[in-house]
């Protein structure tokens, strides 16, 4: 039995299969609703989520979401928020009727995740940031001489851009206490990520950036459990590298480049949620 099923009695690999599965058809309800939005990368985070916020891992709360002490995940591929969203609504940090309201002019949950939201650690729009931002925070935790925990998500695609590496060669010169996730779920925008640029060997490229390097399989709670354990007893910078799909969950958004940013229609959306029941 791993640290991920020993966290507490309710969080079996049973319990966060019916969490991941539900959370899911919040996220496509959210944007059917919305008719607009990104399924394929929220759909493809939703397990590395909820292994981190449903576990115990994380001390972040509707308590303590504002606390100087409060551990911090930063979702760098913002505009993949609808999981995050969906989490935070389900543990209640905000009123779980706040996802019917999704993009809506003047609501609070807008397509890409800012800081009005509880529980929001950074404001994203352009990708590339969330990097420097974990950067920024990790060095002031360093001079404040606190010891919280700080998870960045980044997307495959999101890691061609230069500032990742720029971000990256910095927490390796200052020996940051950083864990990067990247759910390299293979699509961005609306083509393959090697099709787009080839990003192999890609742990090998974290590796001589001075990154500890741990891969695991991003839908599977075990493989999950033993990749964030492995970062528990590491320091300085290191990086889980997520193997998932896009569109995770649903048949006819997996690994397709169209659902990217595409919301379902009435019959694509009845089809998604009998496929989640």
């Amino acid at each position: 039995m791993n640290k991920l099923e020993l966290k507490a009695k309710e969080t079996d690999i049973e319990f966060l299969q019916k969490k991941a599965k539900q959370l899911r058809r919040d996220i496509v309800e959210m944007l059917y609703r919305a008719q607009s939005g990104h399924p394929g990368g929220s759909l493809s985070e939703t397990d590395i989520l909820v292994a981190l916020y449903y576990t115990g891992r994380l001390n972040i709360s509707p308590k303590n979401y504002k606390d100087p002490n409060r551990d911090r995940f930063i979702l760098s591929k913002g505009h993949a928020c609808p999981a995050l969203y969906a989490i935070l609504a389900d543990l209640g940090f905000f009123s779980k009727s706040e996802l019917n309201k999704f993009r809506k002019i003047g609501a609070l949950l807008q397509g890409h995740a800012v800081t009005d939201v509880p529980g929001i650690e950074f404001s994203v729009g352009t990708l590339g940031q969330g990097l420097s931002f974990a950067n920024g925070i990790a060095l002031a935790r360093k001079l404040d001489g606190k010891n919280f925990k700080i998870f960045v998500l980044l997307g495959d695609g999101e890691t061609q851009e230069g500032q990742i590496w720029e971000a990256a060669m910095s927490a390796a010169n200052y020996n940051l206490d950083v864990v990067a996730i990247v759910d390299r779920n293979k699509i961005q925008n609306d083509e393959f990520v090697d099709k787009t640029k080839r990003m192999d060997p890609y742990a090998e490229k974290w590796k001589s950036f001075g990154w500890k390097v741990i891969e695991c399989n991003g839908h599977d709670f075990n493989s999950l459990a033993t990749a964030l354990d492995n970062a528990e007893n590491l320091s300085g910078p290191r990086v889980i590298i997520a193997d998932t799909s896009k569109g995770k969950g649903v048949s006819f958004m997996e690994l397709n480049p169209e659902f990217h940013g595409k919301a379902p229609n009435e019959e694509e959306y009845k089809k998604a949620i009998e496929e989640l029941k």
